[in-house]
C-alpha cells in the first residue's frame, strides 16, 4: 500500500493583520500561528504512526519552512525534502495580494463559491485546472512507481490542492459531499493498494 499526504502549508498572516490572497507571486514566510500549525501535524504524523519518507514542497517559502518544521520535530534527518513547481501556488491574475473585499468587488461572491466549491476558476485568474490536474496524475503515477510500500508527504497551497480529489476518479461525487478548500495547517490522507485504478480518501482536512 502506498500512503499520500497532502498538508496545505500553515498561516502566513498573523491575526490582526488583513489577510490577501496569496499566490505564486507572493512569496511570504509563515507566521508564528504557521509555524504552530506544522508542529500540530508533525506531532499527529508521530501519533498516529504514519512518518513520511519523502516531502514534497513548492519552491515557495512558506512550503519549505512547514516541511523544515516537520523534519525537525520529527527529529529524522533522512526524510528527504524535494521541491517541485507543480506544487507552486496558483497565479490569482488581477487579484493576486488583494484584500477578499477587493477580490470580490471584482468578480463577485458567486464566482469565489463556484471556486471554493466545484474548483472553476473565477475570470482573470492564471491557471489552466486540465494542466494541475494532468500534474497530480502524473505524480500519482510516479510516485506508485518509485515509492511502493512508502509514505509520501505533499505541502502545497490552497488552489493547487483542491484538485486531489481527481485522483479518486469521483471528483464530481467528493466535491459534493465534501468541501474541497483545505484549511491552512489542513492533512489529507490518501492511500491506494497494488491493485486499486484509483485513491481513496481517508481523512480528508483534518486539523491537527
Amino acid at each position: 500500500m502506498l500512503t499520500l499526504l497532502i498538508a496545505r502549508h500553515g498561516n502566513t498572516f498573523d491575526k490582526g493583520d488583513i489577510p490577501t490572497r496569496v499566490g505564486a507571486r507572493t512569496d511570504l514566510p509563515l507566521v508564528e500561528k504557521g509555524r504552530e500549525q506544522a508542529r500540530h501535524i508533525a506531532n499527529y504524523l508521530k501519533e498516529n504512526d504514519i512518518l513520511p519518507d519523502i516531502i514534497f514542497t513548492s519552491d515557495l517559502r512558506r512550503t519549505k519552512e512547514m516541511a523544515e518544521i516537520i523534519v525537525d520535530e520529527l527529529r529524522d534527518d533522512e526524510i528527504e525534502v524535494r521541491a517541485h513547481p507543480m506544487f507552486n501556488e496558483i497565479d490569482y491574475g488581477p487579484d493576486e495580494n488583494k484584500t477578499e473585499d477587493e477580490v470580490i468587488a471584482r468578480i463577485g461572491a458567486d464566482a469565489i463559491a463556484q471556486w471554493d466549491k466545484d474548483a472553476i476558476v473565477p475570470d482573470g485568474w492564471i491557471v489552466d485546472p486540465q494542466t494541475i490536474i494532468q500534474n497530480w496524475r502524473d505524480f500519482s503515477e510516479e510516485i506508485v512507481k518509485n515509492y511502493s510500500g512508502k509514505i509520501v508527504m505533499v505541502i502545497t497551497s490552497n488552489g493547487v490542492a483542491r484538485f486531489v480529489p481527481y485522483l479518486t476518479g469521483e471528483f464530481e461525487a467528493f466535491s459534493q459531499n465534501n468541501a474541497i478548500k483545505i484549511s491552512t495547517g489542513g492533512l489529507c490522507i490518501l492511500e491506494k493498494h497494488a491493485n486499486d485504478a484509483t485513491w481513496t480518501v481517508k481523512q480528508w482536512n483534518i486539523r491537527p
